[in-house]
C-alpha cells in the first residue's frame, strides 16, 4: 500500500510540474506564457531607452532581437532591431507588426517605434 501511495505522489508531481496557475489580487486566474513574459520584458526595457545608447549596450541588456535589418547609405549605416512587444494574431508566429523597431545609425540608438522607422525610410 505504501509503494502505491509513493508511486501516485511521484507520478502526480511529474504530471503537475508544468502547470502554473497565477491568481491576481482580485482573485482572478491569469494564464501567462513565455511570449507574454517576453513582450512584457521588452516593453519594460524599451520604456527605459535613452537616445545615443550604443548598439552593444542595447543588445547586452535586451538580448537577441526577433528580427534584424542592416543597410548602408553613402555616408551612414543603419541597423534595425525588432523586439516583440504586442500580439496581433494568436497564430504562434512572431511578425514584424508585433514588434517595436529600434533604429541605430552608425551604431548609436537614434529612435524607436514605427514613426522613427518611417522617418529613416523617407
Amino acid at each position: 500500500m505504501k509503494k502505491w501511495v509513493i508511486t501516485t505522489v511521484l507520478c502526480s508531481s511529474l504530471v503537475l510540474s508544468g502547470c502554473v496557475i497565477s491568481v491576481d489580487g482580485n482573485g482572478d486566474y491569469k494564464h501567462s506564457s513565455s511570449w507574454q513574459d517576453s513582450e512584457r520584458k521588452n516593453r519594460k526595457h524599451i520604456a527605459k531607452l535613452q537616445p545615443n545608447t550604443s548598439y552593444e549596450q542595447i543588445l547586452s541588456s535586451m538580448g537577441t532581437a526577433d528580427f534584424n535589418e542592416f543597410y548602408k547609405t553613402n555616408e551612414d549605416s543603419y541597423r534595425v532591431l525588432y523586439y516583440r512587444t504586442q500580439k496581433v494574431e494568436s497564430d504562434g508566429v512572431t511578425t514584424k507588426e508585433e514588434c517595436t523597431p529600434l533604429i541605430f545609425k552608425n551604431g548609436i540608438l537614434v529612435g524607436w517605434g514605427d514613426s522613427a522607422y518611417k522617418m529613416i525610410n523617407e
